[in-house]
């Protein structure tokens, strides 16, 4: 997917990732482990921390998406598929935990058949 459609000014905007995905803006800010002051006020929705957690969801989901043939499907296994190796975790728990790299070397590592 485009990372313009998930953009806006530059950033990445809940309201069009929430669109994309066909949910809340508030729902995205669960689950990327944030609070819904960090969407509706200007100077949060900016921060780092926000906008970390938001392109690591995003980069999470572009990279799944081919295997399941839409940014909706690809957003469904990433909140609710348990990725093996993480104590039944999904990539959504893990990234509000901080832990998005771990999830896009499992993607990768999968892509390279270590995790057949």
């Amino acid at each position: 997917m485009n990372l313009a459609q998930y953009s806006d000014h530059g950033m990445f905007a809940p309201s069009k990732i929430a669109s994309v995905f066909r949910t809340t803006s508030e729902e995205i800010a669960r689950t990327v482990g944030l609070g819904k002051d960090a969407i509706q006020r200007k100077d949060r929705m900016r921060s780092d921390k926000t906008q970390r957690r938001l392109r690591e969801m995003v980069e999470i989901v572009n990279k799944v998406e081919p295997r399941f043939g839409s940014a909706l499907m690809a957003y469904a296994w990433y909140r609710s598929e348990p990725l093996p190796g993480f104590s039944g975790q999904t990539a959504m728990q893990l990234v509000r935990d901080g832990r998005a790299e771990e999830v896009l070397d499992f993607i990768d590592a999968v892509d390279a058949g270590v995790h057949a």
